[in-house]
């Protein structure tokens, strides 16, 4: 719908109705988190492509490495499809917590490898 055509509605006036900037602010937040939402699902096929993981476990590591690096999530996204790219090396911190997430996640679910016995406070 484009803002000529809200513009000829007729939006009911009252309490509780929401103001046409309302909505515009509504659907912005929406159309961001569509957005956001892509470049977290694109970087969990670059982690499935490269580590061969499963989806959700891509999604975890994402997670826990946005977590544990004190980084937004869209953030580690974003760095983990730039550097798949090319275009830029992965912060240091945020590679290293990557490498060992993945493996972790890649040993469990890895059915020919044993149990994973630590009880380390990353999890």
């Amino acid at each position: 719908m484009t803002t000529s055509s809200r513009a000829q509605m007729d939006l009911p006036d009252g309490p509780g109705t929401p103001s046409a900037a309302c909505l515009e602010q509504e659907n912005a937040q929406l159309r961001r988190a569509v957005d956001s939402h892509a470049v977290v699902d694109q970087a969990i096929g670059v982690l499935i492509a490269v580590h061969r993981i499963p989806p959700d476990a891509g999604f975890e590591v994402l997670r826990e490495v946005s977590q544990h690096t004190n980084v937004k999530l869209l953030t580690v996204a974003e760095s983990v499809i730039g550097w798949a790219l090319g275009r830029q090396p992965l912060p240091e911190q945020m590679s290293r917590k990557l490498d060992a997430t993945v493996q972790r996640h890649a040993r469990r679910d890895d059915p020919a490898s044993p149990p994973d016995q630590s009880h380390s406070s990353e999890r």
